[in-house]
């Protein structure tokens, strides 16, 4: 592979510049002319979706960040990077994660949006009331009723940039495990332990004769998890959709930890949704 050896920024150099590169024939000189060009092929082939970065976006989305996001290109916008909306950092978990899944295919280009500390310390709740799973997550009072307020926080934030998808969900547990789920339209979840982790943890595997309805489209870590643990590790103890036993949900410990609560315990309500433009 080729390798620069000397360099100055493009906008500042005419052909009268000259690059030292060395190849696998020789040494050779390349004019300023020519880098600049292959280092912008280079730049726009980057997959935004494999660099975290950090970044604020400001304070709203603005309609060259939106026909960014509707053409799929997500110029200028990285893992990481941020809004801030209504005191709230509204972070970019990742690209395209749902594009072209669910019964109905979700055809949109979008960005995977998880909050920053703020919303998830807003409020604690339950998953249910007593401790039980019986009916999955779409049973439950997280689902039927914990989930407002987040729900209002993101629609006052993004408005109709919110994207409907279509998710797969539990809604039944039999001797502690899910046994059966269906198509639901999804705009605001709790994610699922491959979203977070990448795996599942706590979630109960087949054994050879019972088969846990652990089908998911939320098939792989989000990319703000795989490329930055710490955001994992944020000293939040927090809820996951994952049914884990009869009386168990999956959740995120406060120490880090792969870990699953009672049901009737209050943990963080730490949600996922996707925003882009509607066709």
């Amino acid at each position: 592979m080729a390798k620069m050896t000397a360099y100055t920024a493009a906008t500042e150099m005419d052909d009268s510049d000259v690059f030292l590169i060395d190849g696998t024939d020789g040494t050779r000189k390349a004019a300023a002319s020519d880098v600049a060009i292959e280092l912008a092929g280079m730049i726009s082939s980057i997959n935004h979706r494999d660099i975290y970065r950090g970044k604020s976006l400001g304070t709203e989305v603005t309609s060259a960040q939106q026909a960014a996001i509707k053409a799929g290109t997500f110029d200028d916008m990285f893992i990481g990077d941020y809004w801030t909306i209504n005191s709230v950092e509204w972070i970019i978990a990742d690209m395209d994660y749902w594009y072209n899944t669910g019964d109905t295919a979700f055809a949109t280009h979008h960005l995977v949006m998880v909050p920053g500390l703020s919303l998830s310390n807003l409020y604690s709740t339950q998953m249910n009331s007593s401790n039980t799973t019986e009916g999955g997550y779409v049973g439950s009072l997280m689902y039927t009723e914990g989930l407002e307020t987040a729900k209002e926080t993101i629609s006052e934030a993004f408005g109709d940039l919110v994207l409907t998808h279509r998710e797969y969900l539990t809604n039944a547990v039999t001797n502690g495990y899910p046994s059966a789920g269906a198509w639901y339209d999804s705009t605001v979840e709790l994610m699922n332990e491959i979203m977070v982790y990448g795996s599942l943890v706590c979630a109960p595997m087949g054994n050879g004769s019972i088969i846990p309805t652990n089908y998911t489209i939320d098939k792989q870590q989000l990319a703000l998890f795989r490329l930055s643990p710490r955001a994992i590790n944020n000293r939040i103890s927090a809820w996951l959709r994952d049914v884990v036993s009869s009386t168990d949900f999956a959740s995120v410990g406060y120490d880090g930890s792969c870990c699953s609560h009672n049901a009737s315990g209050a943990r963080s309500v730490y949600p996922v949704f996707p925003i882009g433009v509607a066709s």
